[in-house]
């Protein structure tokens, strides 16, 4: 199954339902079982301090209709990013919550602050930098081949 960018935004606010009643903890499935339904209490969700950067894991799975996915925001401080620019099989989709990032892909920059979004599709090279005053805080839904890995 396909998905264009329009339905991927659709799935956005399903896949983090913040600050509602619901799961304390992120959703985690087992590699052969499907996602259950649920929300997810943002203030309950763990923070995760990386060598780069704080994490808060949603959730990771598989859904109904087969595909793979994941969800996590994370915060970059000034200058930081996750990782090298890579690329891999399954889409990533960026949310900006706050702050100035730089989303590189295939070699193109561009900036984006609060409420922009960014998507790569599969196997296109990506990466994503801080390059604002403050911290820089989004959110991360990837779909497809080994997204919940």
């Amino acid at each position: 199954m396909s998905l264009t960018r329009r339905e991927l935004c659709c799935l956005f606010p399903a896949l983090v339902a913040a600050g509602t009643a619901g799961t304390a903890i992120p959703a985690f499935a087992a590699e052969d079982e499907l996602l259950p339904s649920a929300t997810f209490a943002f203030d309950k969700m763990p923070v995760q301090a990386l060598d780069h950067a704080e994490v808060r894991r949603i959730m990771k799975g598989k859904l109904a209709t087969g595909e793979r996915v994941e969800a996590h925001e994370t915060t970059l401080p000034v200058n930081g990013y996750p990782h090298a620019p890579h690329h891999h099989a399954h889409s990533e989709m960026w949310l900006i919550r706050e702050g100035t990032v730089e989303l590189t892909i295939n070699g193109t920059s561009h900036r984006l602050g609060p409420g922009g979004l960014g998507f790569v599709t599969s196997n296109e090279e990506h990466g994503i930098k801080n390059v604002g005053a403050g911290p820089a805080t989004y959110f991360v839904i990837a779909i497809g081949p080994g997204a919940d890995t």
